[in-house]
């Protein structure tokens, strides 16, 4: 049995059934659940589950619809529902299409084909379910290795993506490409699926031994540990000549990839204020970010646009895995009047969010008082 806390253990038993799985097609998450509770419980508190249901995502879809039509929002369900490649179910009516990323989808790809614009997952709903466990056997169904389920290029199929002008509107992949982590043999699991304790089959379905399982609920950019774990900060103050001198350094020192990665529509913003205890307060900002425009060079601000209309970069002020930027700030505050300083790091995820919770995430923040 392969061990290494970055494996995905994506388990593969079962429970029977009158009709076979290779009959069914894709099968609900609820059915692997039968058998892989704790799994499957995980799952359902990931992005992944909630990837249809997400109401930014439907208004997004709606959306692309409109400005669109059908085959824009048949490229949106290619990565949020992908069982409907197989099913055909493009109005939606099967449960499994609203599982999102569900569980027979990831444990039935086969292979992943780089050959064109974008990584393509081949898939076959066989009964015969594959991952990084060897050894393994299950008496309902088959079961292979795959050293695909221990690799980032399993995650590319919907983490990048190149629009019909050749854009490319998600990077991720590339990014960790580019950067260090792939040369360490640290994959997207490492980060997104680290090991935890649970039993990977419901003890009392079978008894197996105590190997953990990997984090089904695959914390992204929404998860406050993960954001601590990404980005480091710190702050410095000096008061010299009538102003306060500020300078905070923002290192993204545990991100594989970008910070932030995917949609361009999503910001990290440093919020500093100086606030004396007399006179006027002030408040500066940086934003690390890639904007976009479409052919004509109009910045694009809606989801639907950017993944469809996106032609070129109009400026990106990301942070690269590793990178350390220094950002100063100066405000004019009068010797002898004592300040307090404030720095406060903001994940900001869409603008079509409708409350401040689906909007943003505050994560990071520093005080200083300064005589």
């Amino acid at each position: 049995m392969v061990k290494g806390s970055y494996l995905l253990v994506f388990m593969f038993m079962f429970i029977p059934s009158s009709v076979s799985a290779a009959s069914q097609g894709p099968q609900s998450a609820e059915y692997c659940g039968s058998c892989h509770r704790a799994i499957e419980q995980g799952w359902k508190e990931s992005v992944h589950s909630q990837a249809m249901e997400s109401r930014l995502f439907q208004d997004a879809l709606q959306m692309a619809g409109s400005d669109f039509g059908a085959h824009a929002r048949s490229i949106c369900l290619g990565c949020h529902s992908p069982t409907v490649a197989a099913t055909g179910d493009l109005s939606l009516g099967l449960k499994v299409s609203w599982e999102g990323i569900t569980c027979d989808y990831c444990h039935s790809i086969r292979s992943v084909s780089t050959a064109g614009p974008n990584p393509k997952a081949v898939v076959a709903y066989n009964n015969v379910m594959e991952g990084p466990w060897k050894g393994v056997t299950s008496p309902v169904h088959g079961t292979a290795y795959s050293g695909l389920h221990t690799s980032s290029l399993l995650c590319a199929t919907c983490h990048e993506y190149r629009n019909s002008l050749g854009f490319p509107v998600l990077t991720t992949y590339t990014e960790w490409q580019k950067g260090p982590y792939r040369a360490e043999h640290k994959g997207c699991q490492s980060c997104h699926m680290y090991r935890v304790e649970g039993a990977v089959v419901d003890p009392r379905v079978k008894k197996t031994p105590d190997q953990g399982i990997n984090l089904h609920q695959m914390p992204g950019s929404h998860s406050l540990t993960q954001l601590n774990r990404a980005i480091r900060g710190q702050l410095s103050v000096t008061h010299e000549g009538g102003q306060l001198h500020v300078e905070v350094d923002v290192t993204n020192q545990g991100a594989g990839h970008m910070v932030p990665t995917g949609s361009p529509l999503r910001k990290l913003i440093l919020q500093v204020n100086a606030v004396p205890f007399s006179g006027q307060a002030f408040h500066e900002r940086r934003v690390f970010t890639r904007v976009v425009a479409d052919q004509q060079g109009k910045i694009l601000n809606v989801e639907d646009r950017v993944f469809i209309k996106a032609a070129k970069v109009v400026s990106d002020t990301r942070l690269a895995p590793g990178e350390t930027r220094k950002e100063f700030f100066t405000f004019k505050v009068p010797q002898g009047v004592s300040s307090t300083v404030e720095a406060d790091f903001i994940y900001y995820y869409s603008p079509m969010a409708t409350t401040q919770a689906q909007q943003e995430v505050r994560f990071l923040s520093f005080r200083r008082f300064v005589q």
